[in-house]
């Protein structure tokens, strides 16, 4: 039997908002099984699923740039909100930027090894870490290149970050939409762009859970059927962006958003986008005071 922690009993709490008991027996059910647990609670209509999951916790920013027909998405992290929030930090995310900018390397791995000055991205990161006394890593980025034009936004001064790639001609009313577009991509964090972009794997998971929930209900499984399709498109409707109601009018969805600014500016298209929460799924270092006290007094020996 697997042993199941408080600290398993509390995540889970946090990503599905069920009660700790639920949670526990959960986790029970599901042998320690993380997942498992999650899709148990949903089938018993205890929780809802959780839009891209994970404890908050890591410093740091996400940043933006955009030079030309290209844009960069880039998280950097540090140690301490402190250090994230002052302009030294945001001037090393600026220059990481450029180099992606300039190099378009296809991981970090591959961003670290590129030249920069007189070294390399890895060795300007390890001296910043020297001038500011704190680690400085470059956790992930995105680049688009387009015939378009990149839309960004970066909410409160890097705690989220989303970039939009739109195939149209740049004027003051696809310029609009693309803004309001990020903003509305910022507050209800689509996982997808069109419904066929969902995988199969997902939707067929999406479609079980949905069923064991409608017959733990007690609805004969004929009926359930019916129901769980109106459910997927629920399911279409929350996680696509093109499906969704536009935030700031709830009549319309911002597939009909778009086509109402073609009508008076031409084609127009988004064709990609991303969005970075700061930290997402990363968790701080915790320790205990008095574990910290004691380190504090073995380094003074030293």
């Amino acid at each position: 039997m697997a042993v199941i922690s408080a600290k398993d009993v509390m995540k889970l709490r946090e990503q599905t908002g069920a009660g700790m008991m639920d949670c526990k027996n959960a986790l029970v059910e599901a042998e320690g099984d993380f997942d498992r647990a999650a899709d148990i609670l949903r089938e018993r209509g205890i929780a809802k699923a959780a839009k891209r999951a994970g404890k908050i916790a890591a410093e740091g920013i996400v940043y933006a740039l955009v030079d030309g027909k290209a844009g960069v998405l880039v998280e950097v992290n540090c140690e301490s909100d402190f250090v994230a929030n002052g302009d030294k930090f945001h001037e090393i995310a600026d220059a990481v930027a450029k180099e992606i900018l300039k190099h378009k390397p296809a991981d970090v791995d591959a961003l670290l090894a590129c030249s920069m000055g007189e070294g390399t991205v890895a060795s300007y990161v390890q001296q910043q870490t020297g001038v500011i006394g704190e680690k400085v890593s470059v956790r992930r980025f995105t680049v688009f290149e387009t015939k378009g034009f990149v839309e960004t936004y970066i909410h409160m001064g890097g705690t989220m970050g989303v970039m939009l790639d739109f195939d149209a001609a740049e004027t003051d009313a696809t310029k609009e939409l693309a803004h309001n577009l990020a903003l509305h991509t910022a507050f209800t964090k689509p996982a997808y762009l069109t419904r066929d972009e969902v995988p199969a794997e997902v939707l067929e998971r999406e479609k079980a859970i949905m069923l064991q929930e409608v017959l733990n209900e007690g609805k004969p499984a004929a009926i359930a059927e019916k129901i769980v399709l109106g459910k997927i498109n629920k399911f279409y409707e929350e996680n696509c962006l093109m499906e969704q109601k536009f935030v700031k009018d709830d009549k319309i969805t911002v597939r009909q958003l778009i086509a109402q600014t073609a009508k008076e500016a031409g084609p127009v298209a988004v064709k990609r986008f991303v969005f970075y929460v700061m930290g997402e799924g990363l968790e701080k270092k915790s320790e205990d005071l008095s574990e910290e006290v004691a380190k504090q007094v073995e380094a003074m020996k030293k």
